[in-house]
């Protein structure tokens, strides 16, 4: 598959911290990318190297063939940019931050003319096109930022944290915009510390701990990774076996217990559900209710940093 982004070795040191160590990875033409990882990782030290803000310390990385140093301005050409700690510049208005970065990024006046007036209706920007930037809500001000990443073209997106933060209607936008541009084709690297998020929007994931990459797969192959994180809820009326009787049962790993409610972890939830059932049944337990559950994204993030040590 065609690679949009190419990294091997890529490490970043801060004195004696490693901030990235040595990591690698590809990101394919039309994916979106999620970086997900705990605070201070290595998510935003990435986009940065990659970005040209900062140089890394060893490694190589090329963006569409690219090398982000030997080729940076080629590398660079094509990339829209929000970072997590971008602002609008708030004595401009709307209008006038969308055609000074359309200006800064090389488009002509026509073109970015055109985009900016569709990227306005887009994000539900028209109405306050005249609005300086002060004005906004952080919502509204995100919006516009998301807008001023598009206003070139690019066929690359690096997203940092996009919806952090954000009211409910103005990340669900973005994210709807975010996932109909990647069906025009275009590339997204996206962070965030939403896994409800990145289990909507990404075709792949890589999750970082420490600077080091703990895991790159499909969010289902991810999924895979956390079996043992497979769970039977059962809530008991009336009187509960104590917990002991339920960990005894073949299969199961752990158990918690809420009150008449546990939480029974196995890789065979299906089958543990049945002897939930049959132990019941022979010792006069009687069952409210009962279920199995599959592990999502987070339980998967917080498998994989948890067994790396992340606080």
């Amino acid at each position: 598959m065609d690679e949009m982004i190419r990294v091997r070795g890529l490490t970043r040191h801060y004195g004696e911290l490693v901030a990235v160590d040595h990591i690698d990875f590809e990101v394919h033409r039309g994916e979106i990318f999620g970086f997900l990882g705990p605070n201070g990782a290595g998510k935003t030290t990435t986009i940065r190297m990659l970005t040209g803000v900062i140089d890394p310390t060893e490694g190589s990385a090329s963006i569409d063939g690219h090398d982000i140093r030997t080729k940076a301005i080629a590398a660079r050409r094509h990339l829209g940019i929000l970072p997590e700690d971008a602002n609008v510049y708030v004595d401009l208005t709307v209008w006038q931050n969308v055609m000074l970065m359309g200006e800064l990024l090389g488009a002509g006046r026509r073109e970015r003319r055109l985009r900016g007036e569709e990227l306005l209706e887009t994000f539900g920007l028209q109405d306050r096109r005249a609005q300086k930037g002060r004005a906004l809500s952080k919502g509204l001000r995100q919006r516009l930022m998301v807008c001023m990443a598009l206003i070139g073209d690019p066929d690359l997106l690096f997203l940092d944290e996009p919806t952090s933060g954000l009211d409910v209607a103005s990340a669900r936008l973005i994210r709807q915009i975010v996932a109909e541009r990647n069906r025009r084709g275009l590339t997204v690297f996206l962070t965030t510390h939403n896994m409800g998020e990145a289990e909507e929007l990404c075709d792949r994931v890589a999750i970082i701990d420490h600077g080091k990459i703990a895991a790159i797969d499909t969010t289902e192959g991810l999924m895979r990774v956390a079996r043992s994180r497979q769970s039977v809820d059962v809530e008991f009326a009336g009187e509960s076996p104590p917990a002991a009787e339920l960990e005894a049962i073949p299969d199961v790993t752990a158990v918690k217990r809420d009150a008449s409610r546990y939480v029974l972890y196995s890789e065979q939830p299906g089958q543990v559900a049945q002897q939930i059932a049959t132990l019941a049944t022979e010792r006069g337990y009687d069952i409210a209710a009962i279920s199995t559950r599959k592990p999502s994204l987070e339980d998967v993030y917080l498998f994989l940093t948890e067994s790396n040590g992340s606080p």
